[in-house]
């Protein structure tokens, strides 16, 4: 999993309900308190804020660095994702992979 930088953009792998957020929306760290916690501003297409929430690395996902200034592959968004799941829960991403190949 990439740890979460200062200004990088992160999505969502959970609901945040009390934020009204849903898994998948996006947001920018905006303070960064230790490896695995940040402060994340999310807002609308006018730059206003919806909502400022402090959350555990591994909620989130950096799809897109400043450091390098380039979006994550999503190779490598799956990878980081399925890495952050329980060893069951990755037998059940496979079986779902392998699903895949039978219905084309």
């Amino acid at each position: 999993m990439i740890e979460p930088d200062l200004f990088d953009v992160v999505e969502l792998l959970v609901d945040v309900p009390k934020s009204n957020l849903k898994a998948g929306d996006r947001g920018a760290v905006v303070e960064k308190y230790n490896d695995r916690v940040c402060e994340i501003e999310f807002t609308n297409s006018k730059g206003e804020t919806l909502a400022l929430c402090t959350l555990s690395a591994e909620k989130m996902l950096v799809i897109w660095q400043v450091k390098t200034k380039s979006w994550i592959s999503l190779f490598d968004r799956i990878t980081a994702a399925i890495e952050s799941l329980s060893e069951d829960r990755q037998q059940e991403v496979l079986t779902f992979a392998r699903s895949l190949y039978k219905s084309q």
